[in-house]
């Protein structure tokens, strides 16, 4: 209380909502393979520098092997980095010791997975897994607190009566509903970032917006950040604000999501987005794309590493990498040639 009556007593500042939430600096993983002799090392992730605000969706896409569930396990310390940072409110998770300071990062940041057939226990009913996580993660809560807690999450993805969901066992519930309790799941932590690792692609496509509404509901009503993993860039364009695009282990191009898929600079996300069926186009027109594979980056060389499958390579795209640029408001990517057309320096030019 204000000792003088009649002055008002200064509110601390409210954070904005759209401020900072997690950060990684350079963050790098590579696996050794070959053996414990070999000096062969799997490139999964190098040097990303990636951002979550508060109250924001980002889709981090890209094909399967580039380094997006590598990320994740990064991000929910199932991995740790070779080297780099992850700054979660501006703490590096490295200064966090002992078991309550895990506890309560992984109450902040849980994960849902991808598969929701095997991510509940079949012999527990559905009520099993959120009491037990609430139990380890909320022991404020008394016994009829959390069965309270758990009905409430479980309404809140959209599964109703809660009660009754709560009382059957895994297999009574179709996928989409196991999925949805996945989230409830980690909603019942009271989040603050869920990490989403491809939670829609093994659902029938009719019920995948579902799950993708859920998503944005619950940014909404709960006011928790997502980090979503697809190689879905269609669903990546309905629920994401921003669009971070990840091949061989690298950040290949970020932005807005209307501003990044309306004007791709990078010719992988070209590639992407030429393989998104578009109702609209003629029926006479043939997409080319690249025949390569994806590359497995062992003991990678300089360069970028879509060098083998873009139309538009040249010299320097073998000999120096590529590092992320602004080349539009907010919009990066990671390509000499782009770059170059940006700069208004035409193409071939050295």
């Amino acid at each position: 209380m204000s000792e003088n009556p009649g002055v008002p007593t200064a509110e601390p500042a409210a954070e904005p909502a759209d401020a900072e939430l997690l950060k990684t600096v350079n963050l790098t993983r590579h696996f050794r393979i070959g053996g414990g002799f070999s000096s062969n090392n799997l490139h999964a992730v190098d040097e990303v520098n990636l951002t979550i605000n508060r109250r924001e969706i980002v889709a981090l896409v890209g094909e399967s092997g580039s380094g997006k569930s590598t990320i994740a396990r990064l991000l929910a310390q199932v991995y740790k980095p070779t080297s780099g940072q992850i700054l979660f409110e501006g703490k590096p998770l490295s200064s966090m010791h002992g078991r309550k300071a895990q506890l309560a990062y992984r109450s902040d940041v849980p994960m849902v997975f991808q598969d929701p057939f095997a991510s509940l226990n079949p012999a527990y009913r559905v009520s099993h897994g959120i009491v037990r996580g609430l139990k380890l993660h909320r022991t404020d809560l008394s016994a009829s607190q959390r069965l309270e807690e758990a009905e409430r999450v479980v309404e809140a993805v959209g599964l109703n009566p809660a009660a009754e969901i709560l009382q059957r066992y895994p297999y009574e519930l179709s996928g989409g509903q196991r999925q949805r309790i996945g989230f409830a799941q980690a909603l019942a932590y009271r989040p603050k970032l869920i990490l989403a690792d491809e939670p829609v692609s093994m659902l029938d496509v009719s019920i995948r917006i579902g799950l993708l509404n859920v998503m944005a509901d619950l940014r909404e009503a709960e006011g928790v950040s997502f980090l979503y993993i697809t190689h879905d860039i269609a669903s990546a364009r309905y629920v994401s604000d921003r669009v971070m695009v990840m091949y061989g282990g690298h950040i290949v191009e970020a932005g807005p999501t209307e501003s990044l898929l309306q004007e791709p600079k990078h010719p992988y996300t070209q590639l992407l987005l030429s393989a998104v069926p578009d109702p609209r186009a003629p029926l006479s027109v043939d997409v080319e794309t690249a025949k390569a594979e994806p590359p497995k980056v062992v003991n990678p060389k300089p360069g970028c590493r879509f060098r083998d499958r873009c139309p538009v390579a040249e010299a320097i795209c073998h000999e120096k990498t590529p590092v992320l640029q602004e080349l539009a408001p907010k919009h990066e990517a990671a390509c000499h040639v782009a770059q170059r057309a940006a700069a208004g320096v035409g193409v071939g030019a050295v």
